[in-house]
């Protein structure tokens, strides 16, 4: 399992807000989410998806276009991905981990 860090950035925006744009990629997301296929969360910044390597690079594919689909002409998206292989990690582990240190 891995954990994906994405921004999707709608260059060419009318107004200086984007949540309208973060809305659509989030309904996009829950609905990988009710397959079974991701976990995410929203952060104010950025998303994190969590799920099987070549379902996350499907489901990037799916909210980079998305922008695209609403009539914008440029759209730069950041990826980070964490692929650990030793171990089966999620989301929630990497902060549990992380608190019980504090």
């Amino acid at each position: 399992m891995a954990i994906v860090d994405v921004t999707v950035i709608p260059i060419g925006t009318k107004t200086p807000s984007v949540s309208d744009y973060v809305v659509d990629i989030q309904r996009i997301l829950e609905q990988f989410k009710v397959e079974g296929k991701i976990n995410f969360q929203l952060t104010p910044m950025n998303t994190l998806i969590e799920g099987e390597l070549p379902i996350l690079f499907e489901v990037i594919q799916a909210i980079h276009e998305a922008p695209f689909n609403q009539g914008i002409k440029r759209v730069a998206t950041n990826i980070r991905i964490d692929d650990r292989r030793d171990k089966k990690v999620r989301m929630e582990d990497k902060l549990r981990s992380v608190k019980r240190k504090l």
